[in-house]
């Protein structure tokens, strides 16, 4: 035995030798240190005054993707609420429209909206109007790296594209609910897309591509709207309140003996839809940082999350003063009402004064819908009252409470809600002109699932 041990030993110490001669043993970490310098490497390509700030923004590019994953989840809850509060013989319709809308947003905004949205030194009307061309390699000339926007805006080129595109088709969507249920689908088709390639992109250069509502009062005293209850929000209400006032109420609702109410099917799916859009909203909103910055993210969940639970609490009270019960639709619009009262000053106003403007809102959205069916402009979703009356309020409330100028807010508000109502307008009058705008009445009365697109939304047996 002990002579095997010498024997194993010999054996040992030569291949240790042999080893140390040939190089044939493997160092020991070379597999761990691999990934550790492809680590180094990528931090390095970035540039080296980039490379201390690349782990923040890595974190912030994810947040922003995340967000505008977020923000496209609001376009089913969109879908959803607009279906369950209109009648199901226009369900199929409904959701159609609204697969369209993301659809043609997307690409128009890749074709000309993003460079339109954001001119920089290709205005044709300094401050007014740039209308460019498509979008190029967004990663190139420093694109992917922290020098695209640093801190305040943390993320890459693409990153910043598809964070905006989803914003991009809000507006149409906002004006389909409105339109409901009585619109002929090729006009509606034809009209979104002129809207949201450059209407909606022409009113949001003015302030977030550095026209001239950026620069309006000056310094601290310019227009503010952190994240579009204005440029969003109230240009899709302003332009819903011009297509509805060409294309009238559906057949039925305004009758000589008085408002008769045409009620949605599917008040389950009316719920979903506005849970997804609050859901989609901290999307909205706190992808508007436009960082994982801690201190202003955690302050824009916080003060979104509680103006619409103001809202609602409100728009439930108000409603059950007003209209002698709790009505379930008013609830689920006081919460929109609340994330729309709050979208303007999301990271500027305190935790009590968001509650307050999100209360506030969901009085006013109650008023501002009885107010509108009481003159006969048909709005089956409540689309104008949520999104531009308290698109106002919001924006102007920043002026109270967030310490913009409130005559900057005022005139934004002005300039922003003329230009997207008489937009709105020409476009949907050339259009009736030329196409028209409405169905027939055997078409609306039969349903729109049927006379637009020959299927139902529910085949029950």
């Amino acid at each position: 035995m002990k002579r095997l041990l010498t024997q194993l030993s010999g054996f040992l110490l030569i291949a240790l030798l042999t080893a140390a001669v040939f190089d044939t043993t493997p160092a020991i970490g070379q597999d761990e240190a691999g990934p550790v310098d492809e680590y180094l490497e990528l931090v390095e390509s970035s540039g080296a005054e980039y490379a201390p700030a690349f782990d923040f923004f890595t974190v912030s590019m994810l947040w922003t993707v995340i967000a505008a994953a977020l923000v496209f989840i609001m376009h089913l809850g969109f879908a959803t609420l607009e279906a369950g509060l209109t009648q199901s013989k226009n369900t199929v319709n409904i959701l159609f429209k609204n697969v369209w809308i993301i659809s043609i947003g997307l690409i128009t905004y890749a074709l000309l909206g993003f460079n339109t949205h954001y001119p920089v030194d290709s205005w044709q009307i300094p401050g007014w109007l740039g209308i460019n061309g498509p979008i190029g390699d967004l990663n190139a000339d420093g694109g992917a790296t922290w020098g695209y926007g640093g801190l305040s805006l943390a993320m890459t080129g693409y990153g910043d594209f598809i964070f905006q595109a989803m914003f991009a088709a809000t507006a149409a969507t906002i004006v389909s609910g409105a339109v409901a249920e009585r619109i002929k689908l090729t006009s509606f088709m034809v009209y979104s897309t002129i809207l949201v390639a450059f209407g909606y992109t022409i009113a949001g250069s003015w302030h977030w591509g550095g026209g001239w509502l950026s620069s309006l009062g000056g310094g601290d005293a310019a227009f503010y709207d952190f994240a579009g209850s204005t440029v969003v929000h109230g240009f899709g209400g302003a332009a819903a309140l011009a297509a509805v006032l060409i294309l009238g109420p559906r057949k039925g609702k305004y009758t000589s003996s008085g408002i008769k109410p045409i009620v949605g099917h599917s008040m389950p799916l009316a719920t979903v839809g506005v849970f997804l859009l609050f859901f989609g909203w901290f999307g909205f909103n706190g992808g508007s940082v436009l960082s994982a910055n801690p201190g202003p993210l955690g302050l824009v969940f916080t003060t979104t999350a509680l103006a619409a639970a103001a809202g609602g609490i409100s728009s439930i009270l108000t409603s059950m003063i007003v209209l002698k019960k709790p009505d379930l639709s008013m609830a689920l619009n006081g919460l929109l009402a609340g994330l729309v009262s709050i979208t303007a000053g999301a990271d500027s106003v305190s935790v009590w004064a968001s509650v307050l403007m999100g209360a506030i809102g969901g009085v006013i959205v109650v008023f501002s819908i009885v107010f509108f069916d009481k003159i006969k402009i048909d709005d089956p979703v409540g689309a104008i009252s949520v999104h531009g009356v308290c698109g106002i309020w919001g924006t102007v409330a920043v002026g109270i409470f967030g310490g913009a100028n409130l005559v900057s807010q005022i005139i934004g508000v002005i300039g922003v809600y003329v230009f997207a109502f008489i937009f709105s307008y020409v476009v949907f009058l050339l259009i009736k002109m030329t196409m028209g705008v409405r169905v027939s009445e055997e078409e609306e009365s039969g349903g729109l699932d049927i006379g637009e697109h020959g299927q139902e939304a529910y085949n029950i047996t």
